[in-house]
């Protein structure tokens, strides 16, 4: 409904001497007795309306320039928030390299090459105890377990431990391990050579294996004042069912 000619008048729907086609009222409201009724109706805004564009020149460049700066901000913003799911996504290989690198959070490093291997000086008088430690995640139905409770070594020395896993179910299942030591600290210096970690391991049903992991404590162990009086390290290892979009928990804070 709107107003027209003179004072106070509801107006449905009226047509313009032109044969312009009938307008239909928006708003009531307070309409000029300038106005003539025969020739406009609803054409010029009341105060007070809202929703309709301004015929203002320098309102409409305004508006304009708030939906411009709008899409800009909303194209940042969306950039950025893809920008974090990447992040996301690669944050967590690259702080894992960085670990195994580093030894930080219990991460042991990646075997040296093997020159570094043979040349090697085993410390004979520091003997050093390691244990073995085991675990599944909750939904995981594999048995998996040390062959071996402890061994001991010397910093210089290879040494061979193994695990035992196996599927007791009527189905294939895909398994992935991640590790860690302790203590935390000791990381840096337990260098594996080989190992299963990280790695998906498949057993069909009912099938048992051995999964070796060779590795060496290096000699620069002895060397470090913080590892002066750790004498034993406990290696541990966790398998998860590997499945689709899983993330494995960073080593050391799991």
């Amino acid at each position: 409904m709107g107003l027209c000619a003179w004072g106070w008048a509801r107006c449905g729907a009226l047509r313009l001497p032109g044969g312009a086609g009938p307008l239909c009222a928006l708003v009531l409201g307070r309409v000029s007795p300038r106005l003539d009724g025969r020739a406009r109706c609803g054409l010029q805004l009341p105060w007070g309306a809202r929703g309709l564009r301004s015929s203002n020149p320098f309102t409409r460049k305004q508006e304009e320039e708030w939906r411009r700066r709008n899409r800009s901000a909303l194209a940042y913003i969306a950039a950025a928030a893809v920008g974090m799911v990447g992040m996301s996504y690669a944050a967590v290989p690259l702080y894992r390299l960085y670990c195994q690198a580093t030894g930080m959070g219990g991460t042991t490093g990646a075997g040296h090459g093997s020159e570094h291997i043979e040349s090697m000086q085993p410390v004979r008088d520091r003997v050093i105890r390691v244990t073995f430690n085991a675990d599944v995640h909750s939904s995981m139905q594999w048995n998996f377990k040390p062959q071996q409770s402890e061994i001991f070594v010397v910093p210089g020395e290879t040494a061979l431990a193994f695990y035992k896993a196996k599927n007791p179910t009527d189905k294939p299942i895909i398994g992935i391990s991640t590790y860690n030591v302790i203590p935390f600290e000791a990381g840096q210096y337990f260098n594996k050579i080989q190992c299963f970690c990280f790695e998906e391991q498949r057993l069909n049903p009912q099938e048992e294996v051995d999964m070796p992991v060779f590795f060496y404590i290096d000699p620069e162990f002895v060397e470090d004042p913080k590892m002066a009086k750790v004498d034993l390290i406990t290696l541990s290892y966790t398998f998860f069912e590997a499945k689709e979009g899983q993330k494995l928990p960073l080593p050391g804070y799991q």
